[in-house]
């Protein structure tokens, strides 16, 4: 038999067969000529281009009339004529009883698959491995024959497989479909397949990272990232298409290009989930890490909640930077990249980190969201600051910012050098009112005066009802719920619990009969997370399906309250302006109460934020806002200094990167920017912060000053603090947490702080002898307390600060010791909004003083006492409890019912199962629980990778190790 020699051109384009005809993704934006950009070439052996795949089952035929492989359905029919020849061939030599043939002759029938195919895909090399085995085989059974029957080759035994059911014999493309269908679906068994196939895939990855290192930004189909995000963002989103707008804002050649970006689009517009995919393209694409800045501790809990799926299905990190949390400087990862979620103080601090480590060019990307709060007295600072760091020390980190809106838009875009996208879109229209007595007209800015008559209100007010309600708000309410929801806004915290009191008077019995049972459970509730105490106002307005939402809410209390708002428990929510930019709760109607804030005139950026609440996507067809009226109306950024300007001729060029030099008329009219900057630079002179040195005005850092940079401690108060740490350590009181209480009492709060004297001297007369010591140290004597309880007038005042201090460092021991936000907040007369707030920032400050000491040698023992009261002060639960509530989200009433449940550790809650837990936990609802258990196995994943991190530092050979070379022994010479 002649060698039949194949000579087949070979083509590996995917490991899946590819479609005939290739569908388009409707997620997939269509690129045109000049925006979109091209799928990178090295990318494209391993991820699916712009166009959908198509997947098969393993049980589909992959070939049908074609070899989806090759894409040369010839060679079926050149292996079925090879089989014929090679089993006519075997027929003779049995009928003839030869010898066995030579070695040549045995190796023809190898020949057509032999050393030519030595390039073909794995499947068929192990396809043509058994069949050289076979050949093999039955060549040595020939060999050892019997006499047989004429036409019978009953010695020959085929191999197994190689016959069909009823004893029919598969023939070879059937046999080599067989083979590539089993390969499919399980690894190759061949040794020398597995090794190859193991080559051509390292041989593509290598090529897919190498066009990653070259900017290549472009790895599937869902706008440059892997198919798999689309199949994420619709499990775990509900997903199912992008808006218009969205698709054209992430095709902008400017986006294509990372060149910065501000974008602004009313609330509920979609924004945040155009910076997620930017952000997951950073990641994935560019694996470079990202920092999304939002300016809650709420938000960043919710969004580190949120991404913590997406983080384990697509292996990165999502690491929260809020309150107290957050490592400084942040772990550096090898493998993985990092996701920083980060409030605005921790997100500056983390850019200053990453400063002083040389880091700053890890950053691929920086979100903003709220931009507009850049005009937001010291936060917006805050805000001006990091992006000003960040422009001026790295450039190859791109800044997104967004806004549901901008009034300055034009300063911005000069500011970062970015470029601008708008759109009016809303998923729900938004009708806009004005109401002026009984009569609402509706903003029309088509009219001459912006408004157009709508229609009179019609309800019948009793004469008390009408002294009661003056702007008739249970008019406007009643016209949209139990059935739909409603928000109104209120200037201010009082009158948002005597607005929901008011409102519960007037209404109805029915609203007492509307998912009744829901809201005897949401009492329980309320009640179980006040360790038995209750607030009477919620009390009395929860059953009409009624509550209140501010700040003098505990952190239980507002979760409770915004899950029952939005599943539809409670129809009607009396809050302040916060929430407006807080949490996602849209409502079918938002009253305005008062276009003031406070004391202050509404800001136009304010009431957008306001009324874009209005309008529920997939729920309403359009949104209303009414803003009553009756008949009758900035601070210079701060500077922080380090490793950005070494001189003052870097200092001016560092601030003609910031918005201050671009606003500079209309913020220093009265002198020049030069002068405002050397005004600053004296007065951290004046402070110890810095030196200026030589003729060339050389600035150095000092101590003070680098401590008080490392541990973001407000410029006001690093020289108070320093000196009140070094007063400390003079008699520092060990036995009791009380001193080191006091020196983490955040002195912001201080104003806020009118001591009720008798209450202070109950709560100092319980204290030891020691701790009473201690309080004389820093100033506080007992017989200044006992002479203000009493009434009598103190001839010599001591220091009212410390005194303040010392009254709510009072405040945070008992916390510590009882943990419970209720009875300290009732036995100090305060707010138990106000006790929580006061707790959250003296953690926060804490965690700043803690590495505010790390930079000075002189106070080093705190570095170790801190860590503790750092981590007690985050939590202020029981020491059981705070694994379970380091997950974001869990507070303490769940924390409570999760140890009761069992799952007291973080690996406990990490491989529970959600539907379990569901039937476990009382009132946990599923997608609470999915997010719960994602977060846990996020934190678990980043504290292993930690620690996987620094033993690989400890087992990699110094950079820096002396040549090891072996000194010959006298004896040698």
């Amino acid at each position: 038999m002649s060698s039949v020699r194949l000579h087949v051109k070979i083509k590996r384009v995917c490991a899946r067969k590819r479609p005939r005809d290739a569908l388009k993704a409707h997620l997939t934006p269509v690129r045109g000529g000049g925006g979109g950009s091209a799928p990178c070439a090295p990318c494209s052996s391993i991820m699916a281009e712009s166009a959908a795949v198509e997947f098969c089952s393993d049980s589909e035929d992959l070939f049908g009339d074609y070899d989806s492989i090759l894409e040369d359905s010839s060679i079926l029919a050149r292996l079925d004529d090879a089989e014929q020849r090679e089993r006519l061939q075997s027929q003779q030599l049995q009928g003839f009883r030869t010898p066995p043939p030579s070695t040549d002759a045995m190796s023809c029938s190898a020949a057509p698959l032999g050393d030519e195919l030595e390039d073909l895909p794995p499947s068929q090399l192990q396809f043509q491995e058994q069949i050289q085995d076979q050949a093999k085989r039955s060549r040595l059974q020939v060999a050892k024959a019997t006499p047989m029957p004429p036409g019978g080759a009953a010695g020959i035994e085929e191999p197994e497989g190689a016959k069909r059911r009823g004893g029919v014999r598969k023939s070879m493309a059937e046999q080599l479909k067989e083979a590539m269908l089993g390969n499919a679906a399980a690894p190759a068994a061949a040794p020398r397949s597995a090794a190859l196939k193991e080559a051509v895939i390292s041989k593509e990855i290598s090529e897919a990272m190498e066009a990653i290192s070259a900017e290549a930004a472009d790895l599937g189909p869902f706008f440059g990232l892997p198919r798999k995000v689309k199949e994420l963002m619709l499990r775990l989103r509900g997903i199912q298409r992008l808006y218009d707008w969205q698709e054209t804002c992430l095709n902008l050649d400017c986006v294509h290009q990372r060149k910065n970006l501000i974008y602004s689009l009313p609330t509920s517009g979609g924004k945040t989930l155009v910076a997620e995919i930017l952000i997951l393209r950073e990641l994935l694409c560019r694996r470079k890490d990202c920092l999304f800045i939002l300016p809650y501790i709420s938000l960043v809990q919710e969004k580190v909640r949120g991404l913590a799926n997406f983080g384990l299905e697509l292996d990165f990190m999502v690491e929260e930077y809020a309150g107290s949390k957050g490592r400084f400087p942040p772990v550096k990862r090898r493998s993985r990249r990092s996701l920083y979620v980060a409030t605005i103080e921790k997100a500056h601090s983390l850019v200053n980190s990453l400063i002083e480590g040389g880091r700053l060019e890890d950053l691929g990307l920086l979100v903003v969201d709220e931009l507009h709060m850049l005009g937001d007295g010291s936060r917006g600072a805050v805000i001006e600051m990091t992006l000003a760091k960040v422009l001026f020390m790295s450039k190859a980190t791109q800044i997104v910012g967004m806004s549901a809106t901008l009034g300055n838009i034009r300063d911005l875009q000069t500011f970062l050098g970015a470029e601008n996208y708008t759109n009016d879109f809303r998923p729900v229209q938004l009708k806009e009112y004005v109401k002026l007595n009984d009569t609402i007209y509706e903003v029309d800015p088509k009219e001459e005066n912006g408004f157009r008559f709508s229609r009179t209100l019609n309800f019948k007010y009793s004469s008390s009802m009408q002294k009661m309600d003056p702007d008739h708000i249970i008019a406007l309410v009643t016209e949209v719920i139990p059935l739909h929801s409603c928000l109104v806004f209120c200037p201010t915290k009082k009158n948002c619990e005597n607005v929901a009191g008011m409102i519960c008077k007037y209404l109805k019995e029915q609203f007492l009969q509307h998912r009744e049972a829901e809201k005897a459970a949401l009492l329980r509730e309320l009640k179980d997370s006040g360790n038995g105490s209750m607030c009477p106002v919620l009390r009395r307005t929860v059953p009409y399906g009624v509550a209140y939402h501010h700040s003098g809410l505990t952190s239980e209390e507002r979760k409770l309250i915004e899950e029952a708002y939005s599943g539809g428990v409670l129809c009607l929510l009396t809050c302040t302006s916060t929430l407006a930019a807080g949490i996602n709760l849209p409502a079918r109607r938002v009253i305005l109460r008062s276009p003031y804030v406070g004391v202050d005139f509404l800001k136009r950026s304010q009431y957008k934020q306001m009324v874009g609440r209005a309008g529920r996507a997939g729920i309403d067809t359009i949104g209303e806002s009414v803003l009553i009226l009756q008949e009758k109306d900035r601070k210079l950024s701060g500077l922080w200094l380090l490793q950005v300007a070494s001189s003052l001729q870097q200092l001016d060029a560092f601030l003609r990167r910031t918005l201050l030099f671009v606003q500079q008329q209309q913020l220093c009219a009265d002198r020049s920017l030069q002068d405002v900057v050397r005004q600053s630079v004296h007065i951290l002179k004046e402070k110890e912060l810095i030196a200026v040195t030589g003729t060339d005005s050389a600035l150095q850092v000092t101590r003070l000053g680098r401590a008080a940079y490392k541990g973001s401690v407000d410029l006001a108060y690093c020289d108070v603090l320093y000196r009140d740490l070094s007063k400390g350590l003079e008699g520092l009181l060990l036995n009791s947490y009380l001193h080191l209480v006091y020196l983490v009492t955040p002195y912001e709060l201080v104003p806020q702080c009118n001591p009720d004297w008798m209450v202070y001297f109950r709560q100092f007369s319980l204290l030891s002898a020691s701790e009473q010591k201690m309080s004389a140290a820093v100033g506080v004597p007992e017989s200044f307390v006992a002479r203000k309880a009493a009434g009598q007038t103190v001839k010599k005042n001591p220091d009212l600060v410390a005194v303040k201090r010392m009254y709510l460092a009072l405040v945070l021991f008992s916390l510590l010791k009882e943990t419970n936000v209720w009875s300290v907040a009732e036995r100090f007369q305060l707010s138990r909004g106000f006790v929580q707030t006061l707790l959250s920032s003296a953690s926060a400050f804490c965690s700043c003083v803690l590495h505010f000491t790390e930079e000075l040698e002189e106070l080093w023992p705190f570095k170790a006492l801190l860590t503790e009261l750092t981590r007690r002060l985050s939590y202020c639960v029981t020491a059981e409890l705070i694994p379970l509530m380091e997950v974001a989200g869990v507070l303490e009433f769940r924390a409570k019912q999760l140890y009761a449940a069992g799952y007291k550790t973080l690996s406990h809650l990490a491989n529970a199962d959600p539907a379990v837990l569901c039937r476990t936990i009382q009132n946990l609802y599923k997608k609470q629980a999915l997010l719960m258990v994602a977060s846990a196995k996020m934190l678990l994943n980043e504290k292993a990778a930690a620690l996987q991190e620094e033993v690989d530092d400890l087992l990699t050979l110094p950079a820096d190790l002396p040549p090891q070379r072996l000194q010959p022994k006298a004896a040698d010479f």
